[in-house]
This record gives C-alpha cells, sequence and structure tokens, in this order.
C-alpha cells in the first residue's frame, strides 16, 4: 500500500486512456494475426504469447496500479509469475507424452 504523503503520481484519466487504446490496439492485432494466419503455428503462438504478456504487463501496471506500489510488491509477483511458468514448463511435456502413448 502506499500514502499520499511519500508518493505523487498522475491521477488524470488520460492516462488510462492511453493504455486502454493501447490494450485495443494490440488486441486488434492479436486478431489480424489470428484470423490472416501470417506465420507458421510455433511462431504464431509465439506472436500472440508475446502480445499476451506486453497487455498483462500494462493492466497489471495501469488499472491493477502496481506501477505505483513499493518494489517488495512487484518482486512478490514476478517470483509467484517465475514460479508458476516452472511449473508450466514441469507439467506440459508429462502432458505431451501422455497424447504420444494414445491415453485419452
Amino acid at each position: 500500500m502506499h500514502d499520499g504523503a511519500t508518493t505523487t503520481h498522475d491521477e488524470g484519466k488520460g492516462q488510462y486512456f492511453w493504455v486502454w487504446g493501447a490494450l485495443l490496439i494490440l488486441t486488434a492485432v492479436e486478431v489480424v494475426l489470428a484470423y490472416k494466419q501470417v506465420f507458421q503455428p510455433v511462431r504464431m503462438l509465439e506472436a500472440l504469447m508475446i502480445l499476451s504478456v506486453i497487455k498483462s504487463a500494462l493492466i497489471i501496471g495501469y488499472f491493477m496500479h502496481l506501477k505505483f506500489e513499493i518494489a517488495a510488491m512487484k518482486w512478490v509477483l514476478m517470483i509467484a509469475v517465475v514460479a508458476c511458468l516452472c511449473l508450466m514448463f514441469v507439467f506440459f511435456p508429462d502432458a505431451l507424452r501422455i497424447l504420444d502413448l494414445g491415453v485419452r
């Protein structure tokens, strides 16, 4: 949490409209990429994942106000995200192995 005496940031609506506009443009790019199939499937997934990470960073930073939080709060969130990604990389190969065996 933060108090008004130690931190200052712009509370204006303009900044949020710019972020909202960026999110809208990124979503439009994702939709166009998905419908046009510009890349090969693996590259398409990578591009869409990168755009999704950018969008989530904007949402977390501005609409959830993490940009204005103390560094400890940011570190806790980043450690949790990295832990989730590591767990995904541990369990996804096992799921692919089951699909290769024909188990449904």
